[in-house]
């Protein structure tokens, strides 16, 4: 009996194992001294860091990524963004199909429900499709920003690097940037943050609306709707991109740190990239050390919540915050099912989305407090780059590179926690659901 729980782990624990295989792999790889631009290798913390930032995805740095790492600690980084990008939505999908496997028919298809994720039959066809997806939205956005570049007087080859290097850490939210202040050069640019926001958007809507949209589109089914949560997705993705840009345009319109000094098209443009990148994209066209405390806040919250599920971005997801709102709604009003676009949401995935956004609010806590203990800046800093590791985001106000040794342990273990976390979490959740086979008497404590 006892080997029964670590047998349910097994498949999570795979991909927990493969990933930090990946962070191992990329610090060897980047403490070769041909990955520095410098003579001799780069610090073990430095590989170390940058290896686990590229892989989670968060696109975080303690060195500069433009000047410290040469065009091979470059192309380590670009890869390992990818493998961290596409990497989490693959091992999910086969977790789904190990998951499956192990269920019985009922539970299989009451997860599949609960979960918005595809069947098992389905895993191989739709991981070809989006993979030629994502062949195609990288390509062409990285032919976007290459003839960009181009124009902008850069000689071929580095118009050609920063256009491939840039589409795939967009897509893949990942936040890496070949500029010392990221975008902020660029902030009158409409084409580049206009192609870098098409990438972080297709990017955050995750493997099971993409499995979707391809399906129909293969299968040219026009009847049937979405699934509800395709269209969770799609609607809290639409609401929060609205919410994220009117609020940063509303706190930072007069910011002369910010937004002030530019034109009305150019703060229309920046106040929608920064509404954008917190989705977990973790690129900066303006200077996050001069925000406004507002809209910092925000930006934690977009950074908690994060974008859709099975997707190259972190956070608690767009449904689980929609779940979590729909059932408070329902219960304010004293309804005993919760309900929405014609569907009934199961109790399972009320306790999913619990438990994820108490288990990632606790870690965001307890981070914050330790680096308000353990360094030597204060609660919004630290929150802010807390909630920028844990969600996988990147953003900074421009601390990373000062934080002490324990500071960058914390940041580590947060961005590991925040990639794996939920896929981990949730796949344990579904393994350990089990029918009680005896009920205690019912009794409600008094409650608020």
């Amino acid at each position: 009996m006892s080997s029964r729980p670590l047998a349910r782990l097994r498949p999570a624990q795979s991909v927990a194992l493969a990933f930090l295989a990946f962070i191992a792999g990329g610090t060897l790889l980047l403490m070769l001294p041909i990955s520095t631009s410098a003579p001799g290798p780069a610090a073990i913390g430095d590989a170390f860091f940058t290896a686990t930032s590229a892989v989670t995805v968060t696109g975080l740095s303690v060195v500069d990524t433009a000047s410290y790492w040469s065009g091979f600690g470059e192309a380590v980084i670009l890869v390992l963004c990818q493998l961290g990008g596409l990497g989490v939505m693959t091992f999910t999908a086969i977790l789904v199909l190990i998951i499956s496997g192990r269920l019985g028919l009922r539970r299989r298809q009451a997860a599949q429900a609960e979960q918005g994720l595809i069947a098992p039959g389905e895993v191989r066809s739709i991981l070809i499709g989006v993979a030629i997806l994502t062949a195609i939205i990288e390509s062409l956005v990285a032919l976007v920003l290459f003839l960009r570049f181009l124009s902008l007087g850069e000689g071929f080859g580095r118009a050609l690097w920063y256009g491939v290097f840039h589409s795939v850490t967009a897509f893949n939210n990942a936040g890496f940037a070949l500029f010392q202040d990221n975008f902020m050069s660029f902030s009158d640019d409409w084409v580049i943050l206009g192609a870098l926001s098409v990438a972080i958007i297709a990017g955050g809507l995750g493997l099971p609306v993409w499995s979707e949209i391809i399906r129909r589109r293969r299968t040219h089914d026009r009847v049937h709707r979405f699934s509800l949560h395709t269209r969770l997705t799609l609607i809290g993705t639409a609401v929060l991109l609205v919410l994220g840009i009117g609020l940063v345009l509303l706190f930072e319109w007069g910011n002369p740190g910010t937004l002030g000094p530019m034109g009305v098209g150019d703060k229309i443009l920046n106040g929608g990239f920064q509404g954008i990148s917190p989705r977990t994209a973790g690129f900066n066209s303006v200077d996050y050390a001069q925000m406004k405390p507002e809209s910092l806040m925000i930006t934690d919250f977009l950074m908690f919540i994060g974008a859709g599920s099975v997707s190259t971005s972190g956070g608690i997801k767009v449904t689980t915050m929609l779940v979590l709102a729909i059932a408070t709604i329902a219960s304010l009003r004293g309804d005993r099912e919760v309900q929405l676009l014609g569907r009934r949401l199961p109790g399972a995935a009320i306790r999913v989305a619990l438990a994820v956004t108490v288990v990632f609010t606790s870690l965001i806590a307890l981070g914050t407090l330790l680096m308000v203990s353990l360094t030597e800046f204060g609660l919004e800093q630290s929150l802010f780059e807390v909630t920028s590791a844990l969600s996988t985001t990147g953003l900074s106000t421009g601390i990373t590179s000062s934080l002490p040794v324990a500071g960058d342990a914390i940041l580590i273990v947060l961005m590991i926690l925040g990639r794996l976390g939920p896929q981990v979490l949730g796949a344990s959740l579904v393994l350990r659901e089990r029918s009680a086979s005896y009920h205690y008497p019912e009794e409600r404590p008094i409650v608020g």
